[in-house]
């Protein structure tokens, strides 16, 4: 009986291999040829995670990709660097002509100007108002007769623009300094005239008198820029000169200042020398363009595919580690140099289309282009950091500017709050006795001169002693601020470099990985050129994972 039981467990033990054998699936390979598929997910995302931090030789040589965005940079770079050169030499005539032409108005108009007098120019008699206002303009009447120059009174339609004489002072009141009493109405009255040359008004001068204005639009054309084969352009200078007397101090400020108006020249005509054709200056525009849109577009594409790859890293260990990704490992999938990339290109585009107007003469302002190209420009310089970061020696520092960059903010923080407070301590103390307190902003100007050491003597000499409470104070206020910046502060934002220097350093000798994401990729040790990183058949696992990026 038992040998019938025994032959029937044969039998039915025969059955179960011959089902086994039928299948070639047992039981426990399904499970083992899941766990073999986690991990080949694991190590492809390795592999992906490792690729994406390769630099351009390394990535050729793990996929045969080219460095194209390497190449779109150093173009990029070239290009824009002429463009900002091109630029800056014609805006440097500019403003040449500018300055120049207001130097030329002051010494028209101003009697007994003399350069460098521009702070200390003023009138202190009442015949001396109405001499240098009929100064003004007799020079304004006589102008064809006396400039060098080849200005000309503004013209609209056959009428000359006159000049306009503008006078405010208080509506009424009456001021007896002798009985130490005033009344007056602050309400304040504007009188205006216009100057011709059968008629003349003088503007009367009075104790409530605040400012005469005297205003009047001249035109010239910049021909320099014929010498550089670029079309003149034609400028109306509207002149504006000031006589202040809101102090009222017995000191009238005298002051001539100029508005510009950059406009193209209704009709031209050049003989002897060719003129640069403006059009190819636009198509190099819009090439600078192109490029920056093309490295807008790439570098934006790597910053998703960064982010894209820090979620799937992210879901990987929260999946299967069941650990949350810190920031900083979050962060390190944000390469900052791409954003720095991105801001350079959209300002350098923004940039080349203001330049392309300022060109075709739709616009004249030339202080928002030369900002954003200048900016645009220094950005794209910064990002070639970037490339030289993948050398050894030049890694530790950039590493060390990233690494140190959170406490110096820190420090800054605390640092300002001190700089703060000594600012506003010598504005209100040192300003009546100091030139270089007088307002917050020379302040710190002052002050940040003394953290470097420059203008240090002059600062405590210039100190009036009219009191010696004050004097005595200004000395211990410089003192304890200088000792306390200069062998303090500074000396503790350079330990913060150097120890994180220090840090820096020794990690990169000892080589352990510092980090959970570093130590996920520690793992990989699979070099660029083993071929486990390219993109064909034989590679399955790496194919399915990396075909998007």
């Amino acid at each position: 009986m038992n040998h019938t039981y025994l032959t029937a467990d044969m039998e039915d033990s025969s059955d179960l291999y011959d089902e086994y054998e039928t299948d070639n699936t047992p039981p426990w390979a399904d499970h083992q040829h899941q766990c073999l598929e986690d991990q080949d997910n694991v190590e492809c995302l390795r592999r992906k995670i490792k690729y994406f931090f390769m630099n351009p030789c390394e990535k050729y040589h793990a996929r045969g990709r080219k460095p194209w965005k390497l190449v779109l940079q150093i173009i990029k770079i070239v290009l824009i660097t002429v463009q900002l050169v091109s630029f800056g030499l014609s805006n440097q005539m500019v403003v040449t002509f500018k300055e120049e032409n207001l130097m030329t108005f002051k010494h028209l108009f101003l009697k007994d100007y003399v350069d460098g007098s521009s702070d200390t120019y003023a009138v202190y008699r009442q015949d001396d108002v109405y001499e240098y206002i009929d100064y003004i303009i007799d020079k304004y009447g006589h102008l064809h007769n006396i400039t060098v120059g080849n200005h000309e009174y503004e013209k609209k339609g056959s009428i000359y623009t006159p000049m306009t004489v503008c006078q405010e002072f208080y509506l009424n009141g009456s001021i007896l300094p002798s009985n130490d009493t005033f009344e007056i109405d602050v309400k304040v009255v504007t009188g205006m005239f216009e100057y011709k040359k059968t008629e003349y008004m003088r503007p009367f001068f009075s104790d409530l008198m605040l400012t005469v204005k005297i205003t009047f639009v001249l035109k010239a054309i910049n021909l320099q820029t014929v010498r550089h084969r670029e079309l003149p352009d034609c400028y109306d200078f509207t002149v504006i000169i000031t006589f202040d007397n809101q102090v009222h101090s017995g000191r009238i400020k005298v002051d001539l200042e100029n508005d510009v108006d950059i406009n193209e020249c209704r009709d031209w005509k050049v003989t002897g020398a060719s003129a640069r054709n403006i059009n190819l200056t636009v198509l190099f525009d819009c090439l600078i363009i192109v490029t920056c849109i093309t490295s807008f577009a790439l570098c934006t594409r790597s910053v998703i595919n960064g982010i894209q790859l820090q979620l799937e890293y992210t879901l990987y260990c929260r999946k299967n580690i069941g650990k949350e990704v810190p920031l900083s490992d979050k962060l390190e999938f944000l390469n900052g140099w791409y954003i720095l990339i991105i801001v350079s290109d959209m300002l350098s585009i923004i940039g080349s289309i203001l330049k392309i107007e300022i060109q075709t003469k739709v616009l004249t302002s030339y202080d928002i282009c030369s900002i954003l190209l200048g900016t645009g420009t220094m950005l794209v310089w910064i990002g070639v950091i970037r490339y030289m970061g993948y050398f050894r020696k030049y890694n530790i520092l950039i590493l060390t500017l990233r690494a140190a960059f959170p406490n110096v903010i820190r420090f800054i923080c605390c640092a300002g709050i001190i700089y703060l407070s000594y600012c506003f301590c010598g504005w209100i103390v040192l300003g009546p006795y100091h030139e270089k307190f007088r307002t917050l902003n020379t302040v710190s100007e002052c002050l940040f001169s003394l953290i470097n050491g420059d203008d240090m003597y002059p600062t405590f000499k210039n100190m009036k002693q009219k009191s010696s409470l004050v004097w005595v104070f200004s000395r211990v206020y410089l003192y304890s601020f200088v000792s306390l910046f200069i062998y303090m502060i500074l000396s503790l934002f350079i330990t913060i470099i150097t120890d994180t220097y220090d840090t820096i350093k020794q990690q990169q000798q000892s080589g352990t990985p510092t980090s959970e994401l570093q130590k996920f990729l520690s793992v990989c040790k699979d070099l660029p050129n083993s071929g486990l990183y390219r993109l064909n058949e034989n590679r399955g696992c790496f194919l399915d994972c990396c075909i998007n990026r």
